[in-house]
């Protein structure tokens, strides 16, 4: 998480919006490819060494991307050159690291066990932004991506020490059988009704929100005339809001509302708090608005997540999260290129309200999912493989 502060901010004071809306497309494009692509490894091939493996290249693209800086050397089709290999490294972490979890647990346990990694997950994500906010502040970019480098070597090694799954894996053994693999999670995706709806749902309201979390966010502390620092600080309030939400707010709020009013609320609430930062010209505003939206955003992954990955079939896993990926992904192409372009016509502070109300109604849509209502009912030991149950046709032809 120090990357995704000091990279952004590089390209704002060298290039300016528009090469950072660019940044946001180009990446967004590659790793739209990269996920379907790249899916199969995660049911096939031990998720710990893809983990480490990820991790170690993500580390030789940030040396690269810190040698630029280190030369002066501000080009943007160079640092987008160095930038795809960590998209196309997280397009085999991310799935691997979602779906690892529901194969070290019991389903009774899956709930807890998430609620854990989201939590050791919004600690980095917290002391990430800070951390880089505070170097690039007290230092240079330079530097900055150098210790981002460090960092991501660090994580490399700590990834070859994760357990083993009881799972086992076996790789495909041509490249008929990896396409084939790769078209029957897409396929999976596609046919189950609740999981389709989610999907898009999550997709069409990620076009607004995505640029309200990424692009924005530096170009709305550039225009109110702040410093790095607070960039950082922004990105740890979210994190910080993440952190509370998965240790303890998540858990009551579905104690309260139920998993269903829950999920609803919390997307409602989001996007309002980003629309909130966005309208905000006192910069202590921004940070709780960013809090808040932090807090909402736990409990939304938490209580969607856990029956997500539980209701899909363990070979299909990491495909499935990696085909709802693929459609955020492709979410994640189309707003900072819609946000680029609204930029050229208004203000950061029109833009940013618009997204983040847009994104708030957007989610709503959840509620006309068929059956979305009646499966966030399901309790977890019910929950477990219960799409292949429900839609057998779904899985009958796919390979696993």
């Amino acid at each position: 998480m120090v990357g995704p502060v000091v990279i952004p901010w590089w390209i704002v004071h060298e290039g300016g919006a528009a090469d950072l809306a660019t940044y946001g497309v180009v990446v967004s494009a590659v790793s739209l490819l990269a996920i379907p692509l790249l899916s199969p490894l995660g049911d096939r091939y031990e998720k710990r060494r893809l983990i480490a493996w990820g991790l170690a290249a993500f580390a030789l693209a940030a040396a690269g991307t810190a040698s630029l800086a280190s030369l002066g050397h501000y080009q943007l089709w160079a640092l987008l050159g160095f930038e795809v290999v960590p998209v196309m490294a997280m397009a085999v972490i991310a799935p691997a690291s979602a779906s690892f979890v529901a194969e070290l647990v019991p389903p009774t346990r899956m709930a807890e066990a998430l609620s854990r990694q989201q939590t050791a997950q919004a600690l980095g994500r917290m002391v990430g932004p800070a951390l880089g906010g505070m170097v690039l502040a007290a230092t240079s970019t330079a530097l900055t991506l150098w210790m981002y480098c460090g960092l991501l070597v660090s994580a490399a090694a700590l990834a070859r020490q994760l357990p083993a799954s009881g799972v086992q894996h076996q790789q495909p053994a041509t490249r008929a059988q990896w396409w084939a693999d790769m078209r029957a999670g897409v396929r999976a995706n596609w046919a189950v009704p609740v999981e389709r709806g989610w999907t898009l749902v999550n997709a069409v309201s990620w076009v607004f929100l995505f640029p309200t979390f990424t692009l924005l966010v530096p170009l709305k502390v550039q225009s109110l005339g702040l410093s790095a620092l607070w960039l950082g600080l922004c990105e740890a309030s979210l994190s910080l809001g993440m952190l509370l939400g998965s240790l303890w707010l998540a858990k009551h709020w579905v104690a309260w509302q139920g998993r269903y009013a829950t999920r609803i609320t919390a997307a409602l609430v989001q996007g309002l708090a980003l629309a909130l930062a966005g309208w905000a010209s006192e910069p202590l505003l921004l940070l709780p608005a960013f809090a808040v939206a932090g807090l909402c955003n736990a409990a939304m992954v938490l209580v969607g997540m856990t029956h997500r990955m539980l209701a899909r079939p363990v070979a299909f896993r990491a495909r499935m999260t990696a085909g709802a990926m693929m459609t955020t992904k492709l979410a994640a192409t189309l707003g900072p290129a819609l946000a680029g372009i609204a930029l050229l016509q208004w203000s950061v502070a029109t833009v940013y309200i618009s997204f983040g109300l847009m994104g708030a109604l957007a989610s709503l849509a959840l509620m006309a999912v068929p059956g979305y209502k009646a499966f966030m009912a399901l309790e977890h030991h019910e929950i477990e493989g219960w799409y292949q149950r429900a839609y057998p046709k779904a899985f009958e032809t796919a390979s696993s």
